[in-house]
């Protein structure tokens, strides 16, 4: 885990000309998954202002920008309900807070429990990591790929951090693959343009299936 820590100098200065050598542009698309998530029914339970937990799930390029968080409110828990809008296969997570105690230091992770509350974190986790400091956003924790390779939700349970009485988080990264939900409603939808190729022009249909993120 710890690996990942080394730093590539880009802790200080924003170069741009630089920038692209430390950072390949497939590492941000890597990290796209944000934008498979269903915003709008994204819970984050214990926050400390009603939408804040939605703001964390940002694009790669954003995750060092300190104007957006989630902080947590009566202690240090916080509880992210994270619905997808299609088929995810988890690989990575990364998780960045402030350099300081208030950074999550254990996070457990449960997959396709929609509606999760804080009474069913005592089950057993799917996957369960310690956490270090993190706050260049530098450290993936790679998920066990065959225990997430069908998630439509990810709850994920920060359940301590360094020893502040709140936690704070500036971004969560979700590094994986994601597929189209409802494929059949999709077959359906060719079926169709197959029994009536006048009304259907079979084209408007291949966006859809060859979508790839």
């Amino acid at each position: 885990m710890s690996g990942h820590g080394h730093g590539h100098g880009h802790g200080h200065g924003h170069s741009c000309g630089s920038e692209g050598q430390h950072e390949p542009a497939e590492r941000g698309l890597e990290f796209g998954l944000y934008q498979r998530i269903d915003l709008e029914k994204l819970q984050c339970l214990n926050e400390s202002r009603d939408g804040d937990g939605r703001l964390v799930f940002k694009p790669w390029d954003q995750r060092n920008l300190r104007d957006k968080y989630v902080e947590s409110d009566v202690d240090e828990e916080l509880l992210f309900n994270v619905p997808f809008t299609g088929s995810v296969k988890l690989k990575g997570i990364i998780i960045s807070g402030e350099n300081d105690d208030s950074h999550p230091a254990e996070i457990r992770l449960y997959k396709n429990i929609p509606q999760m509350s804080f009474d069913d974190t005592g089950r057993e986790p799917d996957q369960a990591f310690r956490l270090n400091r993190d706050p260049q956003a530098e450290l993936e924790y790679p998920t066990k790929i065959a225990r997430f390779s069908s998630v439509h939700h990810l709850s994920i349970h920060i359940s301590k951090n360094f020893g502040d009485e709140n936690t704070r988080v500036y971004y969560i990264g979700l590094r994986g693959e994601y597929s189209e939900a409802h494929r059949h409603e999709v077959t359906i939808c060719n079926y169709e343009a197959a029994a009536n190729p006048a009304d259907h022009k079979v084209e408007s249909i291949i966006p859809q299936t060859n979508f790839i993120s």
